[in-house]
């Protein structure tokens, strides 16, 4: 087991070394050519600053993954507690769908994309999970369900990878949320499937935390007038929104063996996603409500709201990053005490109560401003 675990912290070293070789030629080469993305009335920087950060993260990932299970081949470990074709052919397929959205996220961050043009190739990428057998047959209890037939269960799949996906790119609003975020969801996703002696999985986890390291401090510590400053773009919100969801889905699937344990690991798994899936909703059910296009970007997500609080924006960040971490310990202490639709029921409330106090909050705000205006 120490071997496996020596192979992970190598991936996550070589993704460390590669990010912070790779990120600053992408800076360089955006100021060049002057790619940016210029502000806006909506966004929250005033300078333009670059957003091909992601073009690092899948090429870095891929690097990453492959020396290190190569290293391991070559060295006469092969693949544990798993099927090594299946594994294989998982894999590929993965590859495939994540140079899709890779190549879509691109595309999107130089000449733009329209929403329907990028929900057809996640659904496509989603397929392509969906073919070796990654598909989550079993809701964990969830409104008294276990077990579900494949006409139900690849349907689902497909919707959790277009939701997780999408949610991850329009939670990326302001410096070092998304792949924050992220960064929690990757370590605590990697460390069940060690924990589970998965370590491939573990793996990818792990190197995908790595590349982010880097990315991470350049985001919300560069500085935008020496040039020191990027974003991540389309290219790496759907790249990390495909490789999570891959993760949730993967320890999502049942477990006739231990099916306590994989409810457990569901749970969890999606407990390190509920600020960016629980305001999706929120956002999509204001917008029907407003009668706007739920589809078109606009100033109501979670940050949005906290920043007309008048925090600053770092401590936005913060303050969500925290958020994150109290639902992914709340639902793991209390996942093998109260049942899964319990679970939910109490998030919900959280949540909801949360937004109403940040509501009250903001009208706090607001008179304070219009009473040192008068």
């Amino acid at each position: 087991m120490n071997y496996f675990l020596y192979f992970i912290l190598g991936g996550w070293m070589v993704a460390v070394t590669l990010g912070m070789i790779v990120i600053p030629k992408i800076l360089l080469i955006s100021y060049k050519k002057r790619l940016f993305d210029e502000p806006d009335k909506r966004k929250v920087h005033t300078l333009p600053v670059p957003r091909l950060g992601g073009l690092s993260f899948f090429p870095v990932i891929l690097i990453s993954l492959c020396l290190i299970m190569g290293i391991r081949y070559h060295l006469g470990f092969p693949l544990e507690n798993l099927d090594a074709n299946q594994v294989l052919c998982e894999f590929l397929f993965f590859a495939v769908g994540s140079m899709m959205l890779y190549l879509v996220g691109i595309t999107d961050d130089l000449i733009s994309l329209s929403y329907r043009h990028k929900f057809l190739v996640q659904i496509l990428s989603g397929l392509l999970l969906v073919c070796p057998g990654e598909w989550i047959n079993s809701l964990g209890g969830l409104f008294g369900i276990y077990e579900i037939p494949i006409f139900l269960g690849i349907p689902l799949t497909l919707f959790v990878v277009v939701y997780i996906t999408n949610a991850i790119n329009l939670i990326d609003g302001i410096d070092g949320l998304a792949s924050g975020l992220c960064c929690i969801s990757l370590v605590v996703l990697g460390t069940v499937c060690a924990v589970r002696e998965e370590y491939i999985y573990s793996l990818l986890a792990f190197t995908t935390f790595g590349v982010l390291i880097p990315f991470w401090f350049y985001n919300v510590f560069g500085n935008a007038q020496r040039g020191h400053k990027l974003f991540m773009g389309d290219a790496g919100s759907l790249t990390l929104g495909y490789i999570i969801s891959l993760l949730v889905i993967h320890l999502s699937m049942a477990d006739t063996k231990n099916g306590e344990r994989m409810n457990t690991d569901m749970i969890l798994a999606f407990s390190t996603l509920i600020v960016p899936l629980f305001d999706v909703v929120r956002v999509v059910v204001h917008r029907l409500r407003e009668k706007k296009n739920p589809f078109l970007p606009d100033q109501n997500h979670f940050h949005h709201k906290l920043l007309r609080t008048g925090i600053r924006v770092r401590t936005v960040m913060v303050t969500i990053l925290c958020v994150s971490l109290f639902f992914i310990g709340f639902n793991w202490i209390l996942a093998e005490k109260i049942e899964t639709v319990w679970l939910l029921i109490t998030d919900i409330v959280l949540w909801t109560s949360m937004q109403l106090c940040i509501n009250y909050a903001i009208r706090l705000h607001t008179k304070k401003k219009l009473l040192n205006l008068s």
